[in-house]
């Protein structure tokens, strides 16, 4: 076998460390924003409870990384040399864009960005095939690449945005018509129940989507599974009793809820993105010790399409490398900046996104609709409501907001996503959680009537980046794909110094 695939699974390698640091910066903001963003713990302790929740997500997730090896191909069509190349293209691309998205800081989806990414280089490696068989035409494609996959993250995003923001403002709304901004009394009456149902959401969350590979055949979950009505009411009365005598000891149980739904939300997102990181270059080195084995460079994939579990050392080693990430990268600060600010409770940075005339419009026709309301609505019942709003920072941590709404953005969260994932609906966690924090700061009366345009010109530019991931993602790979598998090894080394020296 030739040298240059030995050098080729060693770039994988490097691109897989550099793809877990890129996509845990960038994602990253999905499990720490409402601990940081309602200052819950200390940033020490906030991280620490995240680290956990990766390193048993990452452990668990080795049914995942079929997705990388036979989800956007077929690669009993594809030849190893021919697999290789679209590998290393897939890598490439998938590893400058995040790198791009970090730098701007816009939150983005690694699930996207890979799809795409996979996509592209797939169709740039099908072409070729195509193009050196007079037999076949452009009709062939169909055979070679499997769109629907694609499809479904492209109808994902949209799923994603709309009903996440709808759920986030209704959750919010009436969690803050409930408690109000000075909670603290209620609170102490009816708080276990409240923050125990938040529980019970991310209890379910942690075990049906974060550990759902490994539980998958447990008797018991299965049970649960098939009695869930009756499980989750258990559940929900069991937590409530915990909380409240927990709260008999002046401990603060918002504070629980917040770490723990940070702790799911890691579990989650190690067990089920890590594929997006370390899944390509897994499969290459499991195409390369296959060909290598065989001593047949031009031996076709097929045996990629086995679901072969990932090497436990790989996966451990994965894991501790995206808590030292976690710890070190001031680019995932950056990343968390953006949607921090635009969910805070006061004004200050909106102006940094700018005004559109998109942003005004929808500013005038919500302020219409709103007076429209007020001229039906009686004024005491008006004022009232009012009175649940009026904002006071009764936690006196001079957070961006407070742990009611860091309570009701986690467990909002994750009950979509295992509500999606209980219904194999392909929702991204990305979009959930952005969605769902914009959504419930809207409710929250956090954009004001100076701060309003700017914010969703500041949430437009996050949506429109998502779009641009998938239209991105899918360009670079193509054409990367296109140099590597026409231009040989010139372009391979030409490409990698590119990239080296882009990174």
């Amino acid at each position: 076998m030739s040298e240059i695939y030995t050098v080729i699974v060693g770039i994988l390698g490097i691109l897989a460390v550099s793809g877990l640091f890129v996509g845990v910066t960038n994602d990253a903001v999905n499990f720490l924003n409402s601990a940081i963003g309602s200052k819950a713990a200390s940033m020490k302790v906030i991280l620490t409870v995240a680290s956990v929740g990766i390193i048993i997500g990452v452990v668990t997730s080795s049914g995942m990384m079929e997705v990388a090896r036979s989800g956007m191909f077929n690669p009993g069509l594809f030849t190893f040399h021919e697999v290789m190349m679209l590998y290393l293209g897939v890598m490439f691309a998938n590893v400058i864009l995040l790198d791009l998205y970090n730098s701007w800081g816009l939150p983005t989806s690694t699930t996207v960005s890979l799809i795409f990414c996979l996509l592209g280089a797939a169709i740039a490696v099908s072409i070729y095939k195509i193009s050196n068989d007079p037999e076949q035409g452009v009709s062939a494609l169909g055979q070679y690449i499997n769109t629907s996959r694609a499809m479904g993250i492209v109808s994902a995003i949209l799923l994603s945005v709309v009903i996440a923001f709808t759920c986030g403002t209704l959750v919010m709304y009436v969690s803050r018509m409930i408690f109000s901004f000075r909670y603290t009394a209620l609170f102490r009456r009816y708080g276990s129940l409240w923050c125990g149902a938040s529980l019970t959401a991310i209890v379910y969350f942690a075990v049906f989507k974060g550990l759902k590979s490994l539980l998958a055949h447990n008797a018991f979950i299965q049970l649960i599974d098939e009695h869930l009505p009756t499980a989750i009411t258990i559940c929900w009365v069991v937590c409530s009793l915990l909380l409240f005598f927990i709260q008999r000891f002046k401990i603060n149980i918002l504070r629980i809820t917040i770490l723990s739904g940070t702790f799911a939300l890691a579990l989650a997102f190690a067990g089920n993105d890590l594929v997006n990181f370390i899944g390509v270059p897994v499969a290459g080195f499991d195409a390369y010790s296959i060909a290598r084995e065989a001593g047949d460079t031009q031996m076709l994939m097929g045996a990629l399409n086995e679901n072969v579990p990932a090497n436990f050392l790989i996966l451990l080693t994965a894991g501790i490398l995206m808590i030292l990430t976690l710890w070190t990268s001031k680019k995932a600060m950056h990343v968390s900046e953006t949607e921090i600010s635009l969910s805070a409770q006061d004004d200050a940075g909106q102006q940094q996104y700018g005004s559109s005339v998109f942003s005004r419009t929808i500013v005038r026709a919500a302020l219409n609709v709103s007076a429209g309301i007020e001229r039906v609505v009686p004024k005491h019942l008006r004022e009232a409501i009012s009175r649940r709003f009026e904002y006071e920072d009764v936690e006196h941590s001079g957070a961006p907001y407070d742990m009611i709404r860091a309570t009701v953005n986690l467990t909002t969260s994750a009950l979509l996503i295992a509500m999606a994932t209980s219904l194999k609906l392909p929702l991204s966690t990305t979009y959930v959680c952005f969605m769902v924090a914009m959504g419930s700061s809207l409710a929250d009366r956090a954009w004001g009537r100076e701060s309003a345009v700017y914010r969703i010109s500041g949430v437009m530019t996050v949506v429109a980046g998502w779009f641009i991931t998938a239209l991105g993602g899918f360009l670079i790979a193509f054409v990367v794909g296109l140099a590597l598998i026409y231009g040989g090894t010139p372009a391979f080394i030409v490409i990698t110094l590119l990239c080296g020296y882009m990174l």
